[in-house]
């Protein structure tokens, strides 16, 4: 009974030294704060919360319950892509939401008024930009770099070393690949490549892309595709394996981006 008196005290000594640090933080139960942790006025964060040391989290952000940020990537043997070294510390935009057990590495750079959901997984390495919405269960791997105003539905799997531009739509259980050797042979790690989407591209439910493969802007892949070679800017492709089936109406497609001199189109 004694002990459980001192581990009670000793917490609530803790949390009381946490209040003053960050006297404009919001903290729910058992929440773990490693040293040097950065976090803006304004944020609330749930129950059950690890922040890890060295981050930084800006204003008004959101987190819930059971989310980790900061985690450590783990290296297997046989992994070809994951690598152990020092790491830059993971940063969380101003405005963010961080749904419940999302884990987000070290690394990460999350920008402002970013939507991370439930369950969800950002890997090391990846830059997310502002507005982008990562939906409920979706796995970014390391290396991986997504654009502005995006949406990446329920349950997509994005592969390490892709890459997707602004404004880009990826429907749920979409999945990206990076390895034409499927893990055998020495030779894969040559090649490892993961896809590419250019601005306003579009990925509707169920499609698989193959490494290497680049979506054109404004191009969109039909649901249930399987895509094995480049898409154009503009086209719609269908099938197993994709082939062209007719221009994206006009109507369909984005405006040109403002020119930042002059605001012009």
């Amino acid at each position: 009974m004694k002990a459980e008196f001192v581990v009670s005290e000793n917490t609530l000594l803790e949390e009381q030294d946490r209040n003053r640090q960050y006297p404009d933080v919001s903290f729910g139960k058992h929440v773990v704060v490693g040293q040097n942790v950065s976090i803006g006025e304004g944020t609330v964060i749930g129950n059950h919360v690890v922040l890890h040391s060295h981050i930084s989290i800006g204003r008004d952000v959101r987190i819930d319950d059971g989310v980790v940020i900061g985690k450590k990537p783990m290296k297997s043997k046989a992994s070809a892509t994951t690598n152990i070294r020092e790491l830059m510390p993971t940063f969380i935009g101003n405005g963010c939401l961080v749904g419940s057990n999302a884990v987000i590495y070290t690394g990460s750079i999350v920008h402002d008024g970013v939507l991370i959901a439930d369950f969800a997984s950002v890997r090391e390495d990846t830059t997310i930009g502002e507005l982008t919405i990562i939906g409920r269960g979706v796995a970014v791997e390391n290396e991986v770099t997504i654009g502005r105003c995006c949406k990446i539905e329920t349950g997509a799997y994005i592969t390490a070393k892709s890459t997707i531009g602004d404004l880009c739509f990826v429907a749920p259980e979409v999945t990206f690949t990076n390895d034409n050797f499927v893990g055998r042979t020495q030779e894969r790690f040559k090649h490892f490549g993961g896809v590419t989407m250019h601005r306003g591209a579009r990925v509707a439910a169920n499609s698989t892309i193959l490494p290497g493969i680049t979506i054109g802007e404004d191009a969109l892949v039909a649901a249930g595709s399987v895509v094995t070679r480049d898409v154009p800017s503009g086209v719609v492709v269908m099938g197993s394996p994709a082939r062209a089936i007719r221009p994206v109406p006009d109507e369909q497609k984005l405006q040109p981006p403002a020119d930042k001199k002059t605001g012009a189109n």
